[in-house]
């Protein structure tokens, strides 16, 4: 009776915490409170029938201390939690650690649910913000009568902008996605039962089954294992990521246009953007990505690009096999008559699935008999796709399948034509319309494959070539010398690449794989990209392999400019490119240049990055202007606001004046894909967000900066730039603080992803790839990337001239690229937490390190200061209530988990901490199961920590990268 009635109490202390943290509804759609402690309720009902109440009070005392910290932040509460989780039994801490990470998946899943439902109440205003790249939007159709009512458009205008733009959103396999594929497909139907349940006009037996349906996924994603024991292989990554096109995307893509449709309609416009206009496309980086990446080898990418053939022949057979149960009319144009009569005659000495199919189908059906063939093709495309991934070869000849998606676009075409001539358009623009624009957009490659690779890995074949040749060493001639040969080859046509080339496992590779792209039909592939490119014969070097290899349609080169001196540089080494004559004839007037976020953000800081990348767009257009080229900026953003990441569309409408130009290429990376595209409609409005903002930039040129705010912007630049680099690459002793105070050593741990987390085994911060040195301080809850340098440069402007706050805040309100800059740091404080970070420190970091971690507290809280006077808000996230709201929902569960992975850590770097452990209280209710807490730990029997850790260890980082929707 003592324990039931403690339980009580407990409850009623859990639940009135969370309506503590937020008393009052922000709206009257406002149901977070409601939905995430129906949740709630629901999985500790579970876990107290799976494992008994005693475990289901330890979680509810975690939260309750978690919370009064949250409260008041006493770190006498941290210090209380520790000590009790750290009092655990192995068993019930990976319990106890698992309950908290599905508590926070359950607390997103509510946010999703309740964002979903303000999209559909109307008193949003059609505006709302939303960290994880909902923020301030209008749909398509509203930003349709913005231009034509407040800006004067044409809908002729708009009709022609949007027939002649392209939006590309290209998957990258970057290893940012922290929660396994098993658990995302749960997480899915639990928001589509959690959706229904508050549905109107639901019967209350409905709502019992849903109930049930709710409780049982709730049980299943309890009972999947969150950790990945083995690390995924470069083909998994791939499979993962065109799962979505299965799910979502395929289908999402018609969807879309037909809403651009009713749209256009609405404002005057009859005509139906044409099935081939480019405006969505697709590509991906998975398989493709062998910068750094040792997994990825020419074997990986020929597999990955049969894998994709193959699954869109049978996306492409299921659809046409629809489409032939809808087109049953007989009449139809004598041109598609005669093409039906040919199939029919040609058909007869076929083999016998032909035979047997053709009985089916009587002539009086022309429609389904052209479809019929199209599906026969689609049949032994698949299956030549299938034997070629599984034996390396097939009998079925290449001219018995598709080879290229004109070969389908034209019967259906044929189709589209006949059903309009005899007055069927209706039909016509129904399902066929919607397949047409499904293979314009997809092809038969699904998605375009990038190929990524190292610029000095295409010098060691070009060193190689020249001292084979005996002509010398490429890598020590001068930039000018290097061009001349490439030219001088280029224009010739002498073999380079002999039998007798001396080569390493390197250069074979590299050799390999421009083979590989000959090999397989040409639209299998997109870009070649060239990391840290930095000179025109980077790019000739490329061009040069590609016709050495006899890649019969050349993939366009994409110089990538990363850190910040490569960006200064950019606009200078493409228009020395542009002045090379020959290079010039053969891009046919159009250039893509990829800028990347990530490494920039980490070589100088994250204003200094972000002001860079803005005048180094401004600048190669400017060149492309005056060479008379097309420029297409590809943005390497990743999912955190330290690697460029935020809000799409005010992150589009913040670029340069005349950067887009209805022209956009980004990548969507990790957990972005789930978050984009994991849902129907998440599908939809990512579509609809990306192509309204790209719209919106090229039809309102953005506000270009006054001179003194670019002054200004200069100058805080290189104060900014200054204090970081003193402190990330000058400070003595950064590193191995940074290596203590953080969990970076465990990172490769969670094998979420097959890349390696250096580009070189040994090194310092440099050596390092941006995502775990982004990973690391976001589990800390200290962001140090993406805040440092910004405190001192505020100072520094302020200090010199009060009036300069006035500008500072007069930039904050009317340029949108400040705004942004601004507004991403200021969500970054808030789910940021200094005493957290405190808390590593005291615990792991040496007694000598102590006061480096003190100093960049102390600029921590100096900065957020300042941030509040530049954006006028009493506190953080005054201006923004919703995201307020949400963050403070999560932040009792996180901080849990952030206390047991510092303990943790404790735990695992000095074995000789060492505290009394109680007696194991998790109980297995059902007799014979085989997860029991003590089996529980030998999930991972390899693991050289103590039993329990490196689990426990996992589960926590997992968890906080959940609660914070932020992993790399």
């Amino acid at each position: 009776m003592q324990m039931g009635s403690r339980n009580v109490v407990k409850m009623a202390s859990i639940d009135a915490q969370l309506r503590q943290l937020v008393p009052n509804k922000v709206s009257e759609d406002d149901k977070l409170v409601e939905y995430d402690t129906l949740l709630l309720d629901r999985f500790l009902d579970i876990l107290q029938d799976l494992h008994g109440e005693e475990l289901r009070e330890m979680v509810q005392e975690c939260y309750e201390l978690s919370a009064e910290y949250e409260a008041k932040h006493d770190p006498k509460k941290l210090d209380e939690l520790g000590k009790l989780l750290m009092s655990l039994d192995p068993g019930d801490s990976i319990i106890i650690t698992k309950s908290f990470v599905n508590m926070l998946n359950l607390a997103n899943l509510a946010e999703e649910v309740q964002l979903a439902v303000r999209r559909t109440v109307k008193s949003n205003k059609g505006h709302f913000k939303d960290e994880s790249s909902d923020a301030t939007e209008s749909d398509i159709e509203d930003t349709f009568k913005k231009l034509v009512g407040k800006l004067k458009k044409t809908p002729e205008e708009i009709f022609d902008a949007m027939k002649n733009q392209t939006v590309d959103l290209v998957f990258t396999a970057h290893p940012t996605q922290s929660i396994r594929r098993s658990l995302l497909q749960k997480h899915g139907r639990i928001r589509d039962s959690l959706c229904q349940l508050y549905a109107k006009d639901i019967t209350q037996d409905e709502k019992q089954e849903l109930d049930e349906a709710l409780q049982r996924e709730i049980q299943a994603a309890f009972r999947t294992d969150e950790i990945r024991r083995t690390p995924p292989t470069p083909q998994d990554e791939m499979r993962g990521g065109m799962s979505y096109f299965h799910e979502t995307i395929w289908k999402g893509v018609p969807r879309f246009l037909r809403r651009v449709d009713t749209a256009l309609k609405n404002i005057g416009i009859k005509e139906r953007i044409p099935f081939n206009a480019p405006l969505i496309q697709f590509s991906s980086w998975m398989g493709g990505d062998r910068d750094g990446n040792p997994r990825v080898t020419p074997e990986v990418t020929r597999d990955v690009c049969l894998l994709a053939r193959m699954m869109a022949a049978n996306l492409y057979f299921s659809q046409i096999e629809e489409l032939m149960f809808e087109l049953s009319m007989w009449r139809c144009s004598d041109e598609l008559q005669k093409y039906a009569d040919e199939i029919h005659k040609s058909s007869k000495g076929e083999e016998k699935y032909y035979i047997e199919f053709w009985k089916q189908i009587p002539p009086s059906e022309p429609y389904r008999v052209i479809l019929g063939d199209v599906r026969g093709k689609l049949y032994k495309t698949r299956e030549r796709a299938h034997h070629f991934l599984s034996k390396g070869q097939s009998d079925i000849p290449e001219e018995a399948t598709y080879t290229d998606s004109e070969q389908i676009l034209e019967p259906l075409k044929l189709c589209y034509r006949s059903l309009c001539q005899c007055g069927d358009q209706n039909i016509a623009d129904g399902s066929l319309l919607d397949f047409l624009r499904q293979v314009s957009t997809f092809g038969f490659s699904l998605v375009k494959l990038d190929i990524r690779q190292e610029s000095e890995r295409h010098t060691d074949v070009m060193d190689a070539i020249t001292r084979h040749l005996e002509i010398g060493s490429y890598r020590d001639w001068p930039e000018e010398k290097k061009q001349e040969w490439l030219l001088s080859e280029l224009k010739g046509k002498r073999p380079l690449l002999g039998p007798d080339l001396p080569t390493t496992e390197e250069i074979a590779d590299v050799l390999n794989t421009f083979r590989v792209i000959a090999e397989l039909p040409y639209d299998c592939f997109g870009a070649y990209i060239i990391s840290m490119a930095t000179s025109p014969s980077d790019v000739l070097a490329v061009e040069l392999l590609q016709r050495e290899c006899h890649v019969k349609k050349p993939l366009r080169v994409v110089p990538l400019f990363e850190k910040l001196a490569d960006l200064e540089t950019a606009p200078a080494a493409v228009n020395r490119l542009f002045s090379i004559n020959w290079y010039k004839e053969n891009i046919n007037g159009k250039q893509e240049v990829m800028i990347g976020y990530s490494d920039s953000g980490k070589d100088a800081g994250r204003l200094s990055a972000a002001w860079q990348l803005y005048k180094a767009q401004e600048e190669l257009i400017e060149v492309a202007k005056k060479h008379g080229v097309k420029l297409t900026m590809f943005h390497g953003r990743g999912g955190t606001v330290g690697r460029g990441g935020g809000p799409t569309h005010l992150a589009i409408l913040s670029q340069p004046a005349d950067t887009i130009q209805g022209s956009l290429r980004v990548t969507i990376q990790g957990e972005v894909i789930e978050r984009s595209f994991g849902e129907a409609q998440l599908c939809f409005k990512t579509l609809q967000r990306y192509t309204a903002a790209t719209l919106e930039h090229g039809m309102i040129p953005p506000l270009t900066p006054k001179p003194e705010w670019r002054a200004l912007m200069d100058d805080m630049a290189v104060v900014a730039t200054e204090r970081y680099r003193s402190i990330v690459f000058r400070e003595p002793r950064f590193v191995e603080y940074f290596r203590l105070a953080t969990p970076e050593l465990e990172y490769g741990r969670m094998n979420i992803g097959s890349r390696p987390s250096k580009r070189k085994p040994s090194g310092g911060i440099e050596s390092l790839r941006a995502i775990p040195w982004i990973f690391a301080w976001t589990q800390t809850r200290f962001h140090l990337p993406v805040w440092l340098g910004f405190g001192e440069a505020f100072k520094h402007v302020i200090d010199k001239d009060n009036k300069n706050l006035l500008m500072l805040q007069q930039m904050y309100n009317e340029w949108p690229f400040f705004r942004v800059t601004i507004d991403l740091v200021e969500m970054v404080f808030a789910k940021g937490n200094p005493g957290i970070a405190a808390l590593y420190d005291k615990l792991l970091v040496s007694e000598e390190l102590l006061p480096l971690g003190e100093q960049l507290r102390t600029a921590y809280n100096d900065t957020k200061s300042y941030l509040l006077k530049i954006t006028g808000h009493n506190e953080i996230l005054g201006g923004d209530p919703f995201l307020k709201q949400r963050l403070k929902l999560r932040t009792a569960y996180i901080t849990t988990l952030n206390v047991c992975q510092a303990y943790t850590l404790k735990r695992i770097r000095d074995p000789s901490y060492q505290v009394p452990v109680r007696p194991p209280i998790a109980k297995e209710i059902l007799e014979g199961s085989v997860t029991s807490a003590n089996q529980l730990v030998k999930l991972n029997p390899t693991s050289e920590y103590a039993p329990g850790l490196e689990d426990t260890l996992i589960l926590t980082m997992k968890g906080i990268a959940a609660g914070l929707q932020n992993t790399g």
